[in-house]
């Protein structure tokens, strides 16, 4: 077998449940959202995970010596090379941690680049998460990976054998984040030349944004018949995602799909995917996707929305909240989703698997993008020619009925169409 090429890396998942932590978790859902980002990683093989109840934190080795070597037993019990740590570590804990284990440690923020560094598809993603990585290995400067940058081509910003970077000093990195700005400058140039390209046509932009594993992607595809990766997996889309969509009796829009947002999201992650997210900003709707059926479903959009305002996104920004997920959910839990969806216009319930509630969403989005439409009466001559035609190229004719002087045609039609067509 060769070892670089095809050999997994046995890791165990530790999320530390500190009594004294004013921002403190479940600490069920906590460990079983870490584990499923540790899942996200396919070299990983996921033995097992476990809660560690802290009254406070130990400053140089995290946790108490007791259950140091309590944990330190079970990881060689279980042959572990890897444990991902659901928390902050700090250099000097990650040290002390490694030595007395004889694993490799990680805490959540390396972790989340290591899926990053996974997912990134385009030029900019690339630039963004080896600029994330890089500010966060500047406080460390210590290696995070023995063999996995190996395998995905490289990745050497976090750290494995021969990578002198990772061992420069703070210098050099600086040096390196300065020229990675450069290059991310000239992509988010080109990018801003596409907005430019796309505001002249115009299409407006309704983008899906929501905590990570919400169904975003699920919902893109069911919209567009795109093949954006869907799986039940934590942080499966990372770059943003565009395609022009016909919206049903409306006009064309462009959907856009983003990187999921998770709690805890570390700032320079923030800083670095901000130009990941600049389509949010652009976006002229915004559909926030929330899974209703996950038991913290309230915590994640709080996450999403404290996000989206760190961002920059304006609190009167057009938008929904879209409930996905409720074939997942118990029926009268459903039902009570739906009911509550009736009583508020901004909140629609529904599938993306099944199709459920997706057409009264359509309809909202429709009309927030081009205003309500009205029934008009108007009266054209026969010399009126170029107004009849452009209202029936718009498909706006509800009915028509000719008389011995023209055409009495009723028309439906928004506030921005009926201006348009005074112009004509």
């Amino acid at each position: 077998m060769n070892d670089n090429a095809s050999r997994v890396t046995r890791a165990w998942v530790l999320h530390p449940d500190i009594k004294s932590d004013p921002d403190r978790r479940l600490a069920d859902h906590a460990l079983a959202e870490a584990m499923a980002l540790a899942q996200a990683l396919p070299e990983l093989e996921l033995v097992g995970g476990e809660i560690v109840p802290l009254k406070s934190v130990r400053a140089g080795m995290l946790f108490g010596s007791g259950k140091i070597a309590e944990i330190g037993q079970a990881l060689e019990d279980q042959h572990i090379e890897l444990v991902l740590v659901d928390g902050p570590v700090t250099p000097v804990q990650q040290r002390n941690l490694e030595k007395a284990w004889g694993v490799k440690l990680l805490d959540r923020t390396g972790l989340i680049l290591e899926i990053f560094s996974d997912r990134a598809a385009t030029r900019e993603g690339v630039l963004q998460v080896e600029m994330a990585a890089l500010s966060y290995q500047r406080t460390r400067l210590v290696r995070a990976w023995t063999h996995l940058e190996r395998q995905r081509g490289g990745l050497g910003f976090v750290g494995g054998p021969g990578e002198t970077q990772i061992e420069a000093d703070r210098r050099a990195i600086d040096d390196q984040l300065t020229r990675l700005r450069r290059q991310l400058d000239k992509v988010v140039k080109t990018r801003a030349l596409h907005r430019a390209a796309r505001a002249k046509v115009p299409y407006p932009i309704v983008a899906l944004v929501g905590y990570t594993n919400a169904g975003k992607s699920t919902l893109f595809n069911r919209l567009t018949g795109a093949e954006v990766m869907a799986k039940d997996m934590l942080f499966a889309t990372l770059d943003p995602t565009m395609r022009r969509v016909q919206l049903p009796d409306g006009p064309e829009v462009i959907l856009s799909d983003t990187v999921g947002f998770i709690s805890d999201l570390p700032t320079e992650l923030v800083a670095a995917f901000r130009a990941t997210l600049e389509e949010v900003l652009a976006a002229d709707v915004i559909c926030h996707v929330r899974d209703i059926s996950h038991p913290e479903t309230e915590e994640q959009a709080q996450d999403v929305r404290e996000i989206m305002a760190s961002l920059g996104v304006e609190e009167d920004r057009p938008s929904f909240e879209v409930w996905n997920k409720l074939d997942l959910m118990p029926g009268d839990a459903a039902d009570a989703a739906r009911a509550r969806a009736d009583r508020d216009d901004h909140v629609f319930a529904i599938s993306a698997l099944t199709g459920e509630g997706i057409e009264a969403l359509l309809a909202a989005v429709t009309e927030k993008v081009q205003g309500r439409k009205r029934l008009v009466d108007l009266s054209l001559g026969f010399a009126d020619g170029k107004k009849r035609a452009w209202l029936f190229a718009h498909e706006l004719v509800e009915q028509e009925r000719q008389t011995d002087d023209g055409f009495e045609i009723t028309v439906r039609w928004t506030a921005q169409q009926e201006a348009q067509y005074a112009r004509l």
